[in-house]
């Protein structure tokens, strides 16, 4: 099966520490279990799971500076 048949999407996470998260997945569930993989869990520990955007690949400059 292609990857190209199951859509991915960027999401914006916030964070407890006014930032936000940048995170690409299938769902926004699907997101944040890859950045579980990059991130220790004191980092997953200040994402807030049900406060996202989905966002388009074209948007993601505008939202660069607010990265954390």
């Amino acid at each position: 099966m292609s990857s190209f048949s199951n859509p991915h999407y960027m999401y914006l996470f916030e964070m407890t520490n006014g930032k936000q998260k940048l995170a690409y997945g299938a769902s926004p569930e699907d997101a944040l279990e890859i950045l579980s993989y990059r991130l220790t869990p004191a980092e997953m520990a200040l994402i807030i799971p049900d406060q996202f955007k989905k966002i388009s690949q074209r948007k993601m400059q505008e939202h660069i500076d607010n990265l954390g």
